[in-house]
């Protein structure tokens, strides 16, 4: 009876927390006018993607970096990466925030994502030792702090529909809270469950129309209201009879997600192309430390705050060098 009623007082505890933080007043999210959008004029693909995100999105023409990469490398030496981050800055004015590099390759710089190595530097320490600690971030579970740095994402754009639908989905806004789920799967992978302790506990979030299930299994078949979807395992199975609503989040916990081109494992793409609308995976081996993966109760947290994808996929990661982010960064189903 005790033991029930000390969970029942930490549920009681969370949910207010999400609650408050769902309701308080803070720094604005990002807007369009503060995202940049990089186009690779080597690829007609991201010249094309790059203008309907622009349009969609109404993000200024001004905002628009111009580089080119030759042959679609999946990874950069640091010297080459170095060049175009130079490049990229050179030409976008400081009011941008944010920055959208619109290609599917490169997605790495040696063993950092490129996201990471472009907002944080190149983290040759990491590179050393992979599979070991990464480096902390100050905008873990703080996005305000987030919100004076440059962060970035990845709109791959292979093939194109998909690179356009992802992007119809992003610019999705609700004229009330869509009755939606987020699922929590702590699956028979025991090693790729490591951050299953930051799974939020099953319930419902009232003021955002929100029902939280926290579950144990390895597959999710034929939900159709899935705002978050979270598990671990090397490949995800079923993926084609889920529904994804417009916005909504999805990762599993494996080596080599953010290998986008790998076919060692499940690549993040998958989450894209089965309708989520932006994602997360590393390019190279994190070992299953949680800090290298979205926390599941901070990223939950930060998007119903009203936070866009950008925001709070990268509040969500302590240690980001190997992580790379990609969908639409400015889809924000909660903001008002």
């Amino acid at each position: 009876m005790r033991a029930s009623f000390v969970v029942k007082a930490m549920l009681a505890a969370w949910f207010c927390g999400v609650a408050a933080a769902a309701a308080a007043a803070g720094p604005p999210a990002l807007r369009a006018e503060q995202l940049g959008l990089v186009v690779n004029d080597d690829e007609p693909e991201s010249v094309a993607i790059a203008e309907a995100y622009r349009i969609a999105h109404n993000v200024p023409a001004a905002n628009i970096a111009h580089v080119r990469i030759a042959g679609r490398p999946q990874r950069l030496n640091v010297g080459a990466f170095d060049k175009l981050k130079k490049e990229i800055d050179a030409q976008l004015p400081a009011t941008v925030r944010g920055v959208l590099m619109v290609w599917t390759a490169p997605y790495a710089v040696e063993c950092n994502s490129i996201t990471s190595a472009y907002t944080n530097g190149f983290d040759a320490d990491q590179c050393r030792t992979p599979c070991g600690p990464g480096k902390p971030t100050s905008f873990f579970d703080a996005p305000a702090k987030a919100a004076s740095t440059r962060l970035s994402m990845l709109l791959p754009i292979e093939p194109q529909v998909q690179a356009r639908q992802v992007i119809e989905r992003g610019t999705k806004r609700f004229f009330s809270y869509p009755k939606a789920s987020a699922y929590y799967l702590t699956t028979s992978d025991v090693p790729r469950s490591s951050r299953a302790r930051f799974f939020p506990p099953s319930g419902v979030v009232k003021q955002r129309e929100l029902t939280i299930k926290n579950m144990h299994a390895d597959v999710l078949e034929g939900e159709r209201d899935i705002m978050i979807y979270q598990t671990g395992l090397v490949r995800v199975p079923k993926l084609d009879t889920l529904q994804f609503l417009p916005g909504a989040l999805a990762d599993h916990l494996t080596s080599t997600g953010g290998d986008l081109l790998g076919n060692a494992q499940m690549s993040s793409l998958q989450w894209l192309e089965a309708g989520a609308t932006a994602s997360y995976g590393t390019v190279s081996e994190p070992c299953n430390y949680w800090q290298k993966f979205p926390q599941s109760s901070v990223l939950l947290k930060q998007y119903l705050s009203g936070w866009t994808a950008l925001e709070a996929y990268w509040s969500s990661v302590a240690w980001p060098a190997q992580g790379v982010f990609i969908g639409d960064p400015l889809a924000a189903p909660y903001a008002r």
